[in-house]
């Protein structure tokens, strides 16, 4: 049912802790930044983790980044293979809903941003959720219309990207062009709702576990 790999967290062959860019700590997930030019930061696989749940992904940041500027962005991603994904019937008139939901834990409080880009047809859909409370575990749950446009290439290429924002500059934000809703990718609507940037200061950090993506408009218990 779930169709994101390692959403819990648990495997790590690369080593629990690293201060590199792209894949590092966590399997499946990795950092893409953006133009920083003075953030440091480190990815960890640590245990602090909601209940049913042994472990999670930690981005702290080491070295703030003092301004941020229009081209700065910075993304933890996980990809999903084209042809597991088939079931969703996406680019026909039976695209089904997904439900994406996970566990995330941040010091900042604030609107962050959740972006789905569909590799094969250059179509993306951005979402915003909120962090209620400083330093809870909270669940969130985000439903997300089938497309029924752009169609996925049963191969093994890139079908999704599931793109969490932490930061972002104003190149990002300024379009509604997919804001709730499936379109051609457009550049500057690719954050647009991110109001929190966790490069700010050393004292922020972000964490997630327990993430599922499932077909259907409910987000049902983790698999």
């Amino acid at each position: 049912r779930n169709l994101i790999i390692n959403g819990a967290m648990q495997v790590a062959q690369r080593g629990t802790s690293s201060t590199s860019s792209t894949y590092g700590s966590v399997d499946r997930f990795r950092i893409v930044n953006s133009n920083t030019d003075e953030a440091a930061f480190t990815q960890k696989q640590v245990t602090d983790s909601p209940d049913g749940f042994g472990n999670s992904y930690e981005f702290d940041v080491t070295t703030a980044e003092s301004t941020l500027a229009a081209d700065e962005s910075f993304i933890i991603r996980t990809i999903l293979e084209a042809n597991t994904l088939q079931s969703l019937a996406f680019g026909t008139s039976s695209a089904k809903q997904i439900t994406i939901s996970f566990y995330v834990k941040a010091y900042q409080t604030g609107t962050y941003v959740l972006n789905i880009y569909s590799d094969d047809s250059a179509r993306a859909y951005t979402a915003n959720y909120t962090i209620n409370q400083s330093a809870t575990w909270e669940r969130k749950s985000i439903t997300i219309t089938g497309d029924t446009v752009g169609a996925i290439t049963n191969d093994n290429g890139a079908g999704l990207y599931v793109n969490f924002f932490l930061a972002t500059g104003t190149n990002y934000t300024s379009s509604t062009a997919h804001k709730n809703q499936w379109a051609s990718f457009n550049t500057a609507s690719w954050a647009h709702g991110q109001t929190v940037n966790v490069l700010s200061s050393t004292d922020n950090y972000w964490k997630i576990t327990g993430v599922q993506l499932e077909v259907g408009s409910v987000a049902t218990d983790f698999e």
